[in-house]
């Protein structure tokens, strides 16, 4: 990550794959999330993805963002469909899915919600990195019919991730009902895992988005002086060499630099925002104008300091290092 009074803020190039909608979970806010039966509820086939793999790789893209709805096994429907793809598991796809993304040359970041030690570890040499979000430590409304979204089990699992040494995303969602006290809770639970483990690269600090036909459709979006507060309070809490990152695709983020963000997360040339798709990723170009001199530096997956240290496995060295220059940014074309 570039120092925090750097000129330059960083970003990722990347296409984003939702191999499955189908969720256990059932937050109040999320317009992602799908019921078997629903029309657009599905599981993308491999000759899919590939597709996107290998446009990206010629759009110049460096990572796979593969999204999932979590523990989707537990719906019988989605369990044949697994079937009929020519697998067992969600883990056994998603091995497979990695493995191609390599083979094809860009490299893989799993956001698949909560996933036990085994599966993190299974995952491990086929990542550049890893996520999930945190969004609170505090107990919500709109997480009351969400299983997997128990702060301590993903707490637990963030732990996981950084006992095994995997460059780890996670974040907060802004504005679902959480008190200041409790942003200030989870800043510090994430401060404190990437103190003992070092694996957290970056914070997300993104702002609830209310969505059309979701339970929180009519709830208020958080204040500017809100995100900027939540900003100040990251880059406070969490410790230097963590990011902290807002998604240009949905809030300005250009006053928000000088607050400490220094990050803009994944932009695609490709695929939109699935979690949120009426918000449009901004062109790199315009951006980069509206920014003014404040520069946009390219990254890959994995934090240029996570390359230096050698925080990858063998399988995707050889990709990391064609793909990354002496300081650990993406190597211009």
């Amino acid at each position: 990550m570039p120092p925090k009074n750097s000129n330059f803020v960083t970003y990722s190039k990347n296409v984003f794959i939702p191999v499955t909608n189908v969720c256990r979970n059932r937050c109040g806010y999320c317009g992602f999330r799908r019921e078997p039966g629903q029309p657009d509820a599905r599981l993308m086939k491999s000759g899919e993805i590939t597709h996107v793999l290998e446009n990206g790789v010629k759009a110049g893209c460096t990572e796979a963002l593969f999204t999932f709805g979590e523990y989707a096994e537990e719906v019988p429907v989605y369990r044949e469909w697994l079937k009929e793809v020519g697998y067992s598991s969600t883990l056994e796809y998603l091995l497979f899915l990695c493995e191609t993304a390599i083979d094809i040359g860009i490299l893989p970041h799993t956001n698949a919600g909560i996933l036990t030690r085994s599966e993190l570890k299974a995952l491990k040499p086929l990542n550049a990195s890893m996520g999930l979000m945190l969004e609170s430590t505090a107990t919500l409304d709109a997480h009351k019919d969400c299983p997997g979204k128990l702060s301590e089990i993903r707490l637990d699992m963030i732990r996981e991730a950084g006992r095994l040494k995997i460059p780890y995303t996670t974040g907060l969602l802004v504005g679902i009902g959480e008190k200041r006290e409790d942003r200030i809770e989870s800043l510090e639970a994430i401060a404190g895992l990437h103190r003992e483990y070092e694996h957290i690269q970056e914070v997300i600090i993104q702002n609830f988005v209310p969505k059309p036909g979701t339970p929180m459709q009519n709830f208020p979006e958080p204040t500017a002086e809100e995100m900027i507060d939540t900003i100040l309070l990251a880059r406070q809490i969490l410790p230097p060499d963590v990011a902290v990152q807002v998604a240009p695709n949905l809030i300005d983020p250009k006053a928000l630099i000088a607050k400490g963000v220094t990050d803009l997360g994944g932009i695609s040339p490709l695929t939109i925002d699935w979690i949120n798709p009426e918000a449009e990723w901004p062109d790199v170009k315009d951006l980069q104008e509206k920014l003014g001199h404040i520069l946009l530096r390219e990254r890959l997956p994995i934090y240029p300091q996570y390359v230096k240290r050698g925080w990858y496995s063998a399988r995707i060295g050889g990709l990391v290092r064609q793909l990354s220059d002496r300081e650990g940014y993406r190597k211009l074309p």
